[in-house]
């Protein structure tokens, strides 16, 4: 069957979007440091061949996804170097060193701050967590879920929102990734190992935050330990 003559539609993105990937690439590219403004829309309509009313929408777009900001009466301002990437997809790549590297970012100074602000009752909940993970050393699964627990309740014991949600973030890329590294090494849930857990509620308990960060570092250290060298 022929279409003679017949032109198929190209499908062209909106004017605005196209102004939006404009001015991201000039970003990116430096040419507007992070705090910089904008120049206004009127130098930056010709400067891309649209109107004004394509760029206020392209700088809503921007805005939107957390590369520009508007300030009342001050004008138009670079919040971000580039458009962050999806945090789920993030996740999905992160390998298992990129995974105990973010968990010892958070976990360590998270039992620091434990240890100055845990609560009588938080302290009996980190003795439960720590109690219930001894008791689970058997199924991977059951105690890769108890360890995350105990490790959760030191989070919380912070008082930190935001290591709070940052833990909650990547708990289920976190738990695939302990599953995958407890099954590579074979040996998990030794008394030597709980003994170390045990270590971080006492440290927790004495109101040690040099002993609480020290210890946990040492212990995702040997983690990481077990995946051999980086690159």
């Amino acid at each position: 069957m022929q279409h003679d003559g017949a032109v198929t539609p190209v499908r062209r993105e909106p004017l605005a979007e196209q102004a939006a990937v404009a001015l991201l690439d000039r970003i990116r590219s430096g040419e507007w440091p992070l705090g910089a403004r904008l120049p206004g829309e009127t130098t930056l309509a010709p400067q891309l061949g649209v109107g004004r009313s394509t760029i206020r929408e392209a700088v809503r777009q921007l805005a939107g996804r957390g590369v520009l900001t508007s300030r009342q009466g001050a004008g138009v301002f670079v919040t971000s170097l580039d458009v962050p990437e999806d945090w789920e997809h993030v996740l999905r790549r992160a390998d298992i060193t990129a995974v105990i590297e973010a968990r010892t970012a958070i976990e360590v100074e998270a039992a620091a701050l434990a240890a100055t602000r845990r609560t009588p009752a938080e302290l009996r909940g980190l003795r439960r967590a720590v109690e219930h993970r001894g008791g689970h050393r058997d199924a991977i699964e059951e105690h890769v879920d108890a360890d995350t627990a105990l490790h959760r309740a030191v989070v919380t014991a912070a008082h930190n929102p935001i290591l709070t949600e940052l833990f909650d973030g990547f708990t289920p890329r976190s738990r695939q990734a302990m599953i995958e590294l407890l099954r590579i090494g074979g040996e998990y849930g030794s008394d030597d190992d709980q003994a170390v857990h045990i270590g971080i509620v006492d440290a927790i308990a004495d109101r040690d935050p040099v002993a609480a960060a020290e210890r946990t570092r040492t212990h995702l250290a040997t983690l990481t330990a077990r995946l051999g060298p980086v690159g």
